[in-house]
């Protein structure tokens, strides 16, 4: 309450739902309780913030988007993956035309769980082993945000595979965590609404620190993208064959790691996260409140967008950019992908809850200046 200047505390989710003085809550509760939470929320008459995933179950999926739908309420998950700098800069591009057609793209989220125990052991106590052994693709959305919301397509096919962890098995086997998920890193190749082929992998036992969720590819028929580390490469071909290369790196890298990359030990830093999590000169943060510029960020400086987004979308009545309709197309694919390489890897089609309602405009992750104001 000291921190946070607040005025009250309540003594139960229940409690706040009911309340009369409240009409939007934000829920940054353990991944499994986020669905349900937000549905009995929605059922309340309170619009909602969620952190990711959305869901991990389809129906509780199914049951927010008709919710919303019903209620007009408005629903936003937290996801940082559409404010990346290399999202930004792949939707933008290829939505000028200057690309040519998808072909192909990769995305990632290694994020090694060990250095996460901890936090399992704080929230869960004696439980937390079994919490750790999430199955990774029922939390996608880092990766599957960014390729499709650059990409303007959905999946609508997916066949998945998964490493089945020989190193704990007292977290990653049947029996020891509330999936019974022998899965520490698992990838799946969706097939898009567009045509196009795209990788995904959800690593949670590997060797890497920063970045942690990048677009390693977007490939298509007259320019591609690529990156590595720190390093951005934009490519364009001319009609006879002539290849364009261009750097994007200072236009991608937070502001403060560019000074730094003249520096000898500054790969050596930058893998380990320093400079890291500030803006970077593609993010449009001239549309943001002044109120916001003293405050810290963090993924890649995407969390004031975030905030201000689903303070657009309440204000304006316009959908956020993760609407549930978004959200739900960059969750289902990793929720179906799990029961695939479950199975051996079979391939099945990704249900596909459509677009929102006609009448009700979108805001763009990518304006430059806000729509509604704050007064």
């Amino acid at each position: 309450m000291e921190r946070y200047r607040a005025d009250r505390i309540f003594d139960s989710f229940d409690d706040v739902i009911a309340s009369s003085e409240i009409n939007t809550v934000a829920i940054f509760t353990q991944r499994d309780l986020h669905g349900q939470m937000a549905i009995a929320a929605l059922k309340a008459g309170k619009h909602v913030y969620s952190a990711v995933p959305m869901a991990l179950k389809v129906e509780e999926i199914n049951e927010i988007v008709r919710l919303v739908k019903k209620t007009g309420l408005t629903y936003m998950m937290g996801e940082t993956g559409i404010y990346r700098p290399a999202s930004i800069f792949c939707r933008k591009q290829y939505a000028t035309g200057e690309m040519g057609q998808m072909v192909y793209a990769e995305a990632q989220y290694n994020h090694d769980m060990t250095r996460l125990y901890h936090v399992f052991q704080y929230t869960e106590g004696d439980k937390w082993k079994r919490m750790a052994g999430l199955p990774p693709l029922l939390y996608p959305t880092h990766s599957t945000s960014m390729v499709l919301s650059a990409a303007q397509a959905h999946a609508v096919k997916v066949s998945a595979f998964g490493f089945e962890d020989p190193f704990e098995p007292d977290i990653f086997s049947k029996g020891a965590n509330y999936w019974d998920n022998p899965f520490s890193n698992s990838s799946m190749l969706l097939k898009l609404s567009n045509n196009a082929v795209v990788r995904i992998s959800e690593n949670r036992r590997i060797a890497w620190h920063f970045p942690e969720t990048y677009i390693s590819n977007f490939y298509c028929t007259k320019a591609s993208y690529e990156c590595s580390l720190v390093q951005h490469s934009y490519v364009k071909m001319d009609d006879r064959g002539q290849v364009d290369y261009t750097d994007v790196s200072d236009l991608l890298n937070p502001i403060a790691l560019t000074p730094h990359k003249h520096e000898p030990d500054f790969l050596q830093k930058a893998v380990n996260g320093a400079w890291g999590n500030g803006e970077a000169p593609i993010q449009a943060c001239s549309r943001l409140p002044r109120e916001f510029d003293s405050l810290s960020t963090g993924h890649a400086g995407t969390h004031k967008f975030m905030v201000d987004d689903f303070c657009q979308a309440f204000v304006s009545g316009k959908l956020s950019p993760t609407n549930a309709w978004q959200a739900a197309r960059y969750n289902l694919p990793g929720l179906i992908a799990h029961q695939c390489a479950m199975e051996g890897g079979k391939t099945v089609d990704i249900p596909d809850l459509g677009e929102p309602p006609s009448h009700l405009e979108v805001l763009s992750p990518d304006r430059e200046v806000n729509e509604a104001d704050y007064n």
